[in-house]
């Protein structure tokens, strides 16, 4: 088939449709229209009738701007040449005619504008270190706000996190973002576990691990998995909260806090599985960790996700109330209340205080010292209901549990001290939440 016009042989040699052809002439109107000014070339563009009427030879003489236009659009030719007959000799070869200035123009306009797409992908610099500074305010004072209102804050901060990942796409911003997304998650996975709601609290620690995996990030990585070995003993698998904290373990870039942190969490695991040297030898472990390295989580940013001595020693009370151990178990719990007392008030962590308390009460059940574990619990028994985690309710939990023991079968104090402590868990911040009760520490 014969071309009506070379206009029409153009536009099948370079494969332009109306639309390429359209889109090209706006384009190239708008520039000249910047450079003249001439207000006829603002906003310019070609009709499909007109093109149509033009590549069959219909129009010999086009009205303005189209002339001045076309010029621009193919400068080797003459308006007279486009809108005629092709010649066989006419212009450059095809080779060369493929490309053209307008062409040129189109390609640098492509590239400028997909630049421009590009670099609107991004998120003010600004924005970002405010999320940061959020996220390490809420790691910070995790101890002292209630479960409640950790939730809702980092449920917050995690939408905004995700919320930048979409905005942009420059490499350094999504770095940041996926990391304050994964402490996010991290934190809003504590306050679960806090509420007793331990099936959101996996969740959501699995998707820490994951945006520390999509980073590389080792220290975000191992609290993840951390938390969800701990998780894994309190819903009766400690084998397999052994297996987590051995991955953790292996992640790199891990400072001395989360060295202290992972080897508190298997010991718990020891303990619930009735280990005690390899409880022992983790509780060694947790206590010696001085090598001087740290990590921007555990230890710069601290709070939910750092360690202290006073933490490490209310966990390891804990592991020993698992194993039985009445004197490791007081010892520890009383180093853990010494530790925190000389605090400030206003910056005790009420958990770890409240916790601490339960598991020196425990300790001194075990040693059947009755008045002991009363005056232990007093200061316990006054926590307000929004205080009330799971750490503290389960703790309690096993207290009340050890009342039934048959040297106390007889005791109205024991009676009494029972009633109180149901009392307590009924309006516990787990139970309003419907969170069934699961016991951390087995007899």
């Amino acid at each position: 088939m014969t071309e009506a016009t070379l206009l029409r042989r153009l536009m099948d040699e370079r494969h332009w449709t109306y639309d390429d052809f359209n889109r090209i002439y706006k384009g190239v109107a708008e520039d000249l229209y910047t450079e003249t000014g001439d207000a006829v070339l603002r906003g310019a563009e070609v009709a499909e009738m007109t093109y149509r009427r033009w590549t069959a030879g219909k129009v010999q003489t086009p009205a303005r701007p189209a002339p001045q236009v076309l010029a621009r659009m193919f400068p080797d030719y003459t308006i007279r040449e486009l809108l005629a007959p092709p010649g066989e000799a006419t212009g450059p070869t095809t080779e060369q005619r493929t490309l053209n200035e307008g062409e040129l123009a189109m390609t640098a306009r492509d590239a400028a504008a997909h630049a421009g797409a590009a670099a609107s992908q991004a998120v003010p610099d600004i924005s970002m270190d405010q999320l940061e500074e959020d996220v390490v305010t809420i790691a910070q004072t995790y101890g002292r706000t209630p479960p409640f209102e950790v939730y809702r804050r980092a449920k917050e901060l995690l939408a905004v996190a995700q919320e930048m990942l979409d905005r942009t796409q420059m490499p350094r911003q999504r770095q940041r973002a996926y990391l304050n997304a994964g402490q996010a998650a991290a934190i809003l996975g504590s306050a679960c576990f806090d509420l007793g709601a331990l099936g959101p609290s996996a969740q959501l620690a699995r998707t820490a691990a994951l945006y520390g995996q999509v980073i590389e990030h080792g220290p975000l990585q191992a609290f993840a998995h951390g938390a969800l070995a701990l998780r894994a003993y309190w819903e009766g698998r400690p084998s397999e909260a052994v297996r987590l904290v051995h991955t953790a373990q292996r992640f790199s870039g891990l400072g001395d806090t989360a060295v202290t942190r992972l080897a508190v969490i298997e010991g718990r695991a020891y303990g619930h599985l009735g280990n005690g040297d390899a409880a022992a030898q983790a509780i060694r472990r947790s206590l010696e960790a001085d090598t001087g390295r740290r990590d921007e989580m555990h230890d710069d940013i601290g709070g939910e996700f750092g360690f202290p001595p006073d933490r490490v020693a209310m966990s390891n009370a804990t592991t020993y109330l698992l194993l039985r151990n009445a004197e490791g178990a007081e010892e520890a719990a009383d180093q853990a209340l010494s530790l925190l007392s000389a605090q400030p008030p206003e910056r005790r962590p009420v958990l770890i205080t409240s916790q601490a308390g339960v598991d020196l009460a425990g300790a001194r059940l075990l040693r059947r010292e009755l008045d002991g574990a009363v005056e232990a619990l007093e200061p316990v028994f006054q926590l307000p209901a929004e205080w009330r985690g799971a750490g503290v309710v389960e703790r309690i939990s096993a207290v009340r549990s050890e009342l039934t023991h048959t040297d106390f079968q007889t005791s109205p104090q024991a009676a009494s001290l029972g009633e109180r402590i149901e009392h307590f868990c009924r309006i516990a911040a787990p139970q309003q939440l419907g969170a069934a009760a699961r016991l951390a520490i087995e007899g």
